[in-house]
């Protein structure tokens, strides 16, 4: 059977990881000299914590080398497939070093390596999809095809509290020019062909903008792929996540709705109170 393998940005919780037999390449996030991994030694909380305090962003960087190795390596040694996926290439080198990796191992052949394109759970919902495939025996190139004819339908975008972290991050391209704290304003932050562009503008009270940004994309998300739509935040309260799924089970779409909570390197880039409602556009 086909391995599945994701680096840690992909943000699926412990449960999908464990149901669809995930293995996850953790990328490292920089305090200061401290160096930890993602999703396994520090807490988005510790996060915000540090860079409050330091007014500066965390650094993140790809997964070493030997850490990519040492996760693919009993595969390759047992003659599996591997289909792995990385952050957008535009946002991280992950990607490439799990390429790296493979040459490393001399499995150029066994590891295929998918770009996805994108970031959090825009990443899970290929992932998730690329298991389900393994579990019904499809070999990887099978999967590779198919995965990449998906990934243009994948929709992702959330709207941020603060643009103080993405600002700080410098990682979201025509931020710098709006002026966001004076004026309140709550961007929709949506990613486009693997890189993140600020598009509409919200104004008042989160409970309001998020709720605002959900019901504009009715009629994308009554168009969905039904099997699972993803509510991926960083810290929301759990009324107003309540009132997110609330909404979405209302439109009698989704077989799934997932809830998840951004890891260490989404967070430390998006900052505290931030959500995103991300599914896979019918076609």
């Amino acid at each position: 059977m086909v391995k599945i393998i994701a680096d840690s940005t992909c943000d699926l919780s412990k449960d999908l990881v464990e149901k669809y037999d995930i293995s996850i390449l953790p990328l490292h996030i920089l305090l200061g000299e401290e160096e930890y991994l993602d999703g396994v030694n520090i807490t988005p909380q510790e996060i915000y914590s540090w860079s409050d305090q330091k007014k500066t962003t965390p650094k993140t960087s790809a997964p070493s080398l030997e850490d990519a190795m040492e996760l693919m390596k009993p595969y390759v040694e047992e003659g599996r497939e591997l289909v792995c996926f990385s952050i957008s290439d535009d946002m991280s080198t992950s990607g490439n070093v799990m390429r790296l990796a493979a040459e490393e191992l001399q499995a150029e052949g066994l590891v295929w390596v998918i770009n996805s394109e994108n970031l959090s759970t825009g990443i899970g919902l290929q992932v998730i999809e690329a298991a389900i495939m393994a579990k019904e025996g499809k070999d990887a190139e099978t999967i590779v095809r198919y995965i990449e004819s998906l990934r243009p339908f994948v929709r992702a975008s959330f709207v941020v509290d603060t643009l103080t972290y993405l600002h700080r991050g410098g990682r979201c391209s025509g931020l710098a020019a709006m002026a966001g704290g004076a004026l309140k304003l709550h961007p929709r932050i949506v990613v486009e062909e693997g890189k993140m562009k600020p598009g509409r503008k919200y104004r008042g009270g989160m409970n309001k903008v998020i709720m605002s940004y959900v019901t504009d994309m009715e009629e994308d998300l009554k168009r969905a792929k039904k099997d699972r739509v993803f509510i991926t935040h960083s810290g929301c309260e759990k009324e107003l996540v309540d009132e997110v799924k609330a909404y979405l089970h209302s439109l009698g779409v989704f077989d799934e709705i997932l809830e998840t909570i951004a890891g260490g390197v989404i967070s430390s880039h998006c900052g505290p109170g931030t959500l995103g409602v991300l599914f896979i556009e019918g076609q």
